[in-house]
């Protein structure tokens, strides 16, 4: 692993923007699933020593969930070293992140044999995780309506004049083309970002009562209660330690981030603020997206108006079992969602000016996982403890270890107290200083503790309290 990269974020831009003059709209289009595979497939082909692409699982009519990995050791997890991941498609018919992401993996390959040290320095420090697709089924259907549609666009990606009922079908946004198209859901018309379990219900009842704050159970038999897509991604956490991640969506601009459900029932069409116990962070990590991004931290755009161009995901609209939440209540995994254009799915014409408004944030946001501190949890004979929990003194959400020993906090600059701990040994605390450069490392040796003292914390129920339905507002998100 290399040192951090110290450029001003202003001369870094510079760079990547010069690249961008080089960028040709031939380039881009529009992938269905076979031209996503082919794609990446061809990335992995052209960077063999930094790429590998696995399955997480399958569609529901069977189309693999494919992720590549770009790191200097793929498939291997170097200690200290942090899991990311990006995640597209989730909604079928919001295609622009399938794309950028299919052109971040390109350009991450391409810029790295070009020797670019920004782009090598992040390949050697980080594990990068990127699915361009969570649902390919829902894609074939909003692509296929589409096509049908192409001949709206001029070559220069403006509207032609069309009778409102063909404007409508094909999915142009205004007041009074404000639906959605076909192919939001899975095939089966699910809702993948209404589908993860509900575990903000849990999480609000464990605040009043000084319950669990992290790593929340799963209700029994829910792997019967998802999707096939959902369940691969809750899979997928499960089997990386993921630090950070994004989520990209369509239909607004802006930065979105947790929590999505709000602690209090909407009065009067109002909806409220409902802050995580990292709300500094996550504020901190939508501002660093939204000010790299070319326009989206002027606030307006698509019609509204978002201060910064960011937004706490309940004070915009209340939303259940959705991705975002449950990434941070189940896993060690800090996750917004990113909405980044108006049109949900724009012609290939403007995907050019898409990836050059979003290449320098989708960088600049992977990087944000380098923050905070990290280290190693040992015990007296320097063999590692995995699943010990990270406490950090006035912020009531824990992290743990992962199976190798090694943990990753994510925290803003300043002097926190943190703990580690594990059942059958001794707490540690520590003092730390934390800058606003690379993560600092802090690493724990713990003691065994005195037979007497081995039981560990006690875990709360895994009883799900879910809370009483309402109607759901299906918003980009």
């Amino acid at each position: 692993m290399q040192q951090g990269w110290t450029l001003l974020p202003w001369l870094r831009a510079l760079l990547l923007g010069l690249m961008g003059l080089l960028v040709c709209s031939s380039d881009f289009q529009h992938h269905r699933y076979e031209d996503m595979v082919r794609a990446l497939f061809a990335v992995q082909s052209e960077c063999p020593y930094i790429t590998r692409i696995y399955s997480i699982g399958h569609s529901v009519e069977g189309r693999h969930l494919y992720v590549l990995e770009i790191s200097d050791n793929p498939g291997i997890h170097e200690a200290l070293e942090p899991e990311f991941k990006y995640v597209g498609n989730m909604h079928g018919n919001e295609v622009l992140g399938r794309e950028l992401l299919i052109k971040l993996s390109q350009f991450l390959c391409e810029e790295y044999r070009a020797g670019n040290q920004r782009i090598m320095r992040l390949i050697h420090d980080t594990r990068i995780h990127i699915l361009p697709s969570m649902n390919p089924d829902g894609y074939e259907v909003a692509a296929r309506q589409m096509l049908g549609c192409s001949r709206v666009w001029t070559e220069t990606g403006r509207q032609l004049h069309l009778p409102a009922s063909k404007m409508a079908k094909c999915g142009f946004r205004g007041p009074e083309f404000n639906g959605y198209l076909v192919g939001r859901g899975n095939s089966r018309d699910i809702d993948l970002n209404r589908n993860f379990p509900d575990l903000n219900a849990l999480m609000y009842y464990y605040e009043k009562t000084n319950g669990r704050n992290h790593h929340l159970p799963l209700p029994d038999n829910w792997e019967q209660q998802v999707e096939p897509e959902t369940l691969a991604v809750i899979k997928w956490m499960q089997n990386y330690n993921f630090v950070l991640s994004a989520n990209l969506h369509g239909g607004a601009v802006v930065a979105n981030y947790p929590f999505d459900k709000s602690r209090d029932p909407r009065i009067r069409g109002r909806t409220t603020y409902a802050a995580t116990p990292d709300d500094k962070v996550f504020r901190k990590l939508a501002r660093t997206y939204s000010y790299a991004h070319s326009w989206m931290h002027k606030g307006w755009n698509c019609g509204d108006f978002f201060d910064e161009g960011i937004t706490n995901g309940a004070s915009w609209y209340s939303l259940s079992k959705g991705m975002q939440d449950f990434n941070y209540l189940y896993s060690n995994c800090f996750e917004i969602t990113l909405e980044l254009s108006c049109d949900k799915f724009p012609p290939a014409s403007a995907l050019p000016r898409e990836w050059l408004g979003n290449r320098e944030a989708l960088v600049s946001y992977l990087e944000q996982v380098h923050h905070g501190i990290k280290g190693m949890v040992y015990d007296e004979n320097n063999n590692p403890v995995g699943n010990a929990e990270i406490s950090v003194a006035g912020v009531n959400h824990d992290v743990t270890s992962g199976v190798d020993g090694d943990y990753f906090r994510l925290l803003l600059p300043g002097t926190y107290t943190v703990t580690a701990s594990a059942p059958g040994y001794v707490a540690s605390t520590s003092t730390v200083t934390v800058g606003p450069a690379e993560a600092i490392q802090l690493h724990f040796y713990l003691k065994t503790a005195p037979k007497q003292n081995l039981k560990g914390k006690p875990h709360n129920g895994k009883k799900n309290l879910s809370s009483p339905k309402s109607p759901l507002k299906l918003g980009p998100r």
